[in-house]
């Protein structure tokens, strides 16, 4: 069994809490109800993936995540041939399953395949919705349950990797970004249990880092961290230090960047 297939199956067992951020619950029931793909935009950490899966449980429909790389061949999607102790066989990937069982197929990150891979995505991402297997002669109609979701960040996109417009153009398109404040106070305090006074404070210095992404990073301070920085706050860790290792170091290798993101922290959490 390939990587990705070993991974793709996700088990939703448990409710997972996600806040809203605006009317993108309603647009992709709307987009299911009429069997459209969905390609969703937005930067890192900003809650993409969280909301796919909360649909998916909300929808009750199997969910099979692929996070894609450079090395993600069409093989690793649709299936193999592959040898057992009688003989060879064939094994669904993780796309194919999906679209066998009704269940979303969701590709993170979708510009990092490559072009020759995700070629494979489009006569499912039109109104034809099926599947062809070369390897095996099947040309498979798409479950009526079946849904296609992508997602990526545009502000990795360059002239290498990006979306081609025949395939951007054959999906619904969700834009996101990060939470107001309010909402993101309300997800820290949901999420990690964060006392309404440190749920401030991290998203006020989250809104002061992230005003100095065009100088000097080139990433900010993403919800999900600052999800991480209120768990161990919350638990009692010294502020500063959690400041340091959830915000500062993942945001910069270079040591003058990290002092001075750290000078930035010491003014919402001076010993």
């Amino acid at each position: 069994m390939s990587a990705v297939s070993l991974e793709a199956a996700t088990q939703l067992k448990t409710e997972l809490y996600y806040q809203a951020q605006g009317n993108e619950v309603t647009l992709f029931e709307y987009a299911n109800q009429h069997q459209l793909p969905v390609l969703i935009k937005g930067p890192t950490g900003c809650g993409k993936t969280r909301f796919v899966t909360h649909m998916a449980k909300k929808l009750h429909k199997p969910l099979y995540t692929v996070s894609c790389h450079d090395d993600l061949t069409a093989a690793d999607l649709v299936g193999r041939h592959l040898i057992g102790p009688d003989g060879t066989y064939w094994q669904d990937g993780p796309l194919t399953k999906a679209v066998r069982e009704g269940g979303i197929c969701y590709l993170d990150e979708v510009v990092e395949a490559r072009k020759d891979t995700t070629v494979v995505l489009h006569p499912l991402a039109d109104d034809r919705r099926i599947l062809p297997l070369e390897r095996t002669g099947e040309l498979i109609e798409a479950a009526p349950d079946f849904m296609l979701v992508v997602s990526y960040n545009p502000g990795y996109q360059n002239l290498l990797k990006g979306m081609k417009p025949s395939t951007r153009q054959r999906f619904v398109a969700l834009r996101f970004e990060y939470p107001t404040m309010e909402l993101e106070q309300e997800i820290l305090i949901k999420e990690a249990g964060a006392a309404p006074n440190l749920a401030f404070k991290l998203v006020e210095l989250a809104q002061a880092l992230r005003r100095l992404e065009q100088n000097d990073l080139d990433e900010v301070a993403s919800t999900r961290l600052l999800i991480y920085a209120a768990k161990m706050m919350s638990s009692g860790m010294n502020p500063l230090d959690v400041c340091r290792c959830c915000l500062a170091e993942p945001l910069s290798d270079d040591p003058e960047t990290i002092k001075a993101l750290m000078d930035v922290a010491r003014i919402y959490f001076d010993e």
